[in-house]
């Protein structure tokens, strides 16, 4: 097999078979490989029967040959070159907000603590005022 094919390689087959898994293509006499799922097209693939059909011909990069299970793994992807992306749109800037201010750093605890204190007093106080109406 290896005297056919080398890794890297890059040849012509026809698709004999699909599967869920993969597509089987046929590289010459009573040679076959598979083409994983991952490696029929660039981007996600759903449904193999959206990208290849049986009969279709092909171009396939060799990726590994295994002697000693007969088996070769192929991709058409590799073969092919992929899409250009599409451009992106041009965003529009966004409206410029106020800034808030920012509260001093605060030392330490102690200080956060005595401000809360403080507003809660307040607060308290005029809570118990409304309520004594």
């Amino acid at each position: 097999m290896s005297e056919k094919f080398q890794v890297g390689q890059i040849i012509e087959g026809t698709v004999t078979g699909v599967k869920p898994f993969g597509a089987f293509v046929a590289l010459g006499e009573g040679t076959q490989g598979l083409v994983h799922i991952s490696h029929i097209t660039h981007g996600f693939l759903e449904n193999i029967a959206d990208a290849v059909k049986i009969g279709d011909p092909v171009k396939v990069k060799v990726l590994s040959i295994d002697e000693g299970n007969n088996k070769i793994s192929l991709s058409i992807k590799d073969a092919t070159e992929a899409p250009p992306k599409p451009a992106l749109k041009p965003q529009r800037p966004k409206p410029n907000k106020p800034k808030k201010e920012k509260e001093p750093p605060v030392d330490d605890f102690e200080a956060l603590m005595k401000g809360f204190l403080k507003d809660s007093t307040e607060r308290q106080t005029d809570i118990n005022k409304r309520l004594n109406r």
